[in-house]
């Protein structure tokens, strides 16, 4: 595996070059513009078991690798998302019963019918579908600004017989196009705000038209007064004090926070204009720290980086023609390109950026920390399974809420050309991983064989506890560390292990298995009720699946039956977060203590040392 690709990486360009080869769209991935998905230092995520160097190759767990990419029917044929319970398919089945798809066509004949749709009611019931379906796709197919000069077009045509709209006058043509503003300016909402004047543009030039024709249409008067509102919603803030306390905000990403006053803070959504600290090492390993947006470009960070090394008294010359890399623990190195934006949350749990000049790249090294370890014993024993695990699902829930539904769209189908970057979905799925590693580091790191099985007891009661409260995410994150081959192989541990949690823990591998289609877990999804966290990696390989094997346009038309079927698995995460998860444990007199452990874990995530600490607890002769 080339240096800096991780596993999903790894996935996706095999599915990629499969398709190239049979002539799919992987032909046009290729061209001149084309979108390229974002390089990614953080997507070790728990689809996989690492190797263990005493056995070879183990078992894989979640592994797009080990499995063949399902077979799509055509488009005219029912496909069923892999992703929803068996109850939730059932309800989608009679939905689509009466569900009539729009024939392959233009992006712009596709708007054009989706307004022919809203003002005539011509699909019945199934309007709200369509419009749906092409709120939650557009960006696949029709870019954000494109399809609001369309908008702007058609509310501004005049009636004629022949073009386009010879059922329908004037004030339902009108309304329809208000109708789809709003829908769309509702779904957009939090990342139309983010953009500023770029996208409250659009409001008020419809708010303008509006007004103008208010005199001819004044049944249009509630709309108007909407779209007001909409314009002040989606200005910038406009008293100097408001501007000036967001200037002054700097949020930590989790793995940062090092200040116990910031990681007890409930976690909001990123944006790409939050500012951020983080450090950037040299080859010596000093560093400097920079104070930067999160969706800057990597240029930006070197000049920040240059700035600071100027007035250092450490650097004895000028920095010259600097290269920003990110470093993982086990030394694999990852060089960004200038244009590059918002790597910050690409970065895997212990990767950092390093600044050095070309001739510098091959001796950059891990931080020493990041290398060495020392045994010692793990402030989880003095800790509650009850209080970590209630601690696990509140912080998960505030990161799964936090993830606008169009990112999960934006981080399969379109890679680092997006619009929206997919930052906090990558936050989470840099959680899955983060908390696989913990368990492994936990465990590893205890010396005395009794606290060790005392660890593993409290890990799978953690793991029950998680399931209960129906956070599958880090359920199966604590099933797959302990899955660990750098833990499997501690047979004096888990010999010590109870009969009844070596059952236990049995049954949750049974759940983590992949074969049949990760049968076990959908069994289990399909018997759980929002609110839940579901295992969001296996989402995206659902999602990647469905895009890699069937065609996005047959020439310059789009294949609207995929928007569909892409839509009602979005739709499924809707419906996990469709009410608020609610936890009745009372708080403890030490719970700040856990909540504030919880989110800052320290973790190793260097699977060689792992396994070189599991070898020094119990030697291969033993």
């Amino acid at each position: 595996m080339p240096a800096g690709m991780k596993p999903l990486e790894k996935f996706l360009k095999k599915q990629t070059t499969a398709l190239t080869r049979a002539g799919g769209f992987g032909e046009k991935a290729t061209g001149t513009g084309t979108s390229r998905r974002r390089a990614s230092l953080s997507r070790v995520v728990p689809f996989f078991r690492e190797t263990s160097p005493e056995s070879g190759p183990a078992r894989e767990v979640f592994s797009p690798d080990t499995e063949e990419a399902p077979c799509w029917p055509s488009a005219t044929a029912d496909i069923r998302s892999p992703s929803l319970s068996s109850d939730e398919q059932s309800s989608e089945a009679s939905l689509d019963t009466s569900w009539t798809p729009l024939p392959a066509d233009t992006p712009d004949n596709l708007a054009l019918a989706l307004l022919d749709s809203v003002a005539g009611k011509r699909y019945g019931n199934c309007t709200e579908t369509l419009l749906d379906d092409f709120m939650l796709t557009h960006p696949i197919f029709l870019a954000s600004d494109r399809f609001q000069q369309v908008l702007l077009q058609q509310f501004g045509v005049e009636g004629k017989a022949g073009e386009g709209w010879p059922s329908w006058d004037g004030a339902e043509r009108k309304q329809a196009v208000l109708s789809v503003a709003f829908r769309y300016l509702d779904t957009y909402r939090e990342l139309l705000q983010e953009e500023g004047e770029r996208s409250n543009s659009f409001p008020k030039e419809l708010y303008l038209c509006a007004v103008q024709q208010l005199s001819q249409f004044p049944e249009l008067v509630e709309d108007v007064l909407k779209l007001q509102r909409w314009t002040e919603i989606l200005q910038c803030p406009s008293s100097e004090e408001d501007k000036e306390i967001r200037k002054k905000q700097v949020r930590p990403l989790f793995r940062h926070f090092r200040r116990i006053d910031a990681c007890l803070q409930p976690r909001e959504a990123f944006r790409g204009s939050d500012e951020i600290f983080c450090r950037v090492y040299t080859p010596d390993h000093s560093y400097v720290t920079i104070r930067s947006r999160l969706s800057c470009r990597v240029g930006e960070i070197l000049a920040l980086v240059r700035e600071k090394l100027q007035y250092s008294e450490d650097q004895p010359t000028q920095p010259g023609n600097l290269l920003l890399v990110a470093v993982t623990s086990a030394g694999e190195k990852a060089a960004f390109r200038p244009s590059d934006e918002a790597v910050f949350t690409t970065l895997g749990v212990n990767t950092h950026l390093f600044a050095c000049e070309p001739s510098e790249l091959e001796s950059l090294l891990p931080l020493p920390e990041e290398i060495h370890w020392s045994p010692g014993d793990s402030k989880l024993h003095d800790m509650s399974a009850e209080e970590v695990a209630t601690q696990l699902v509140v912080f998960d829930w505030e990161l799964f809420s936090c993830v606008h539904e169009v990112e999960f769209v934006c981080y399969v189908f379109h890679g680092e050309q997006a619009r929206w970057r997919p930052l906090n979905l990558e936050l989470v799925l840099q959680r899955c991983s983060e908390v696989q590693h913990w368990v492994a580091t936990e465990i590893l790191q205890c010396q005395s064989l009794p606290k060790r099985v005392q660890l593993l007891r409290k890990f799978i009661k953690i793991a029950a506890l998680c399931k209960q409260q129906q956070d599958l995410l880090s359920f199966l994150a604590v099933v797959l560390g302990l899955d660990n081959p750098a833990v499997s192989r501690l047979r004096l541990t888990w010999e010590g292990l109870p009969g009844k949690f070596r059952k236990q823990f049995q049954q949750f591998e049974s759940i983590a298995d992949p074969s049949r289609n990760h049968k076990s877990y959908r069994d289990l999804m399909g018997s759980l009720r929002p609110p839940l966290i579901p295992f969001t990696p296996l989402l995206l390989k659902d999602l990647t699946f469905l895009h890699e094997s069937c065609k996005s346009f047959h020439g310059e038309l789009v294949n609207f039956e995929k928007m569909h079927k892409v839509a009602e698995m979005v739709r499924s995460i809707r419906r996990y977060r469709s009410s608020q998860l609610a936890l009745d444990a009372e708080p403890s007199p030490s719970h700040l203590q856990t909540k504030a452990y919880v989110r800052q874990l320290q973790v190793i995530d260097n699977q060689n040392l792992l396994f070189e600490m599991s070898c020094k607890l119990e030697p291969k002769d033993m």
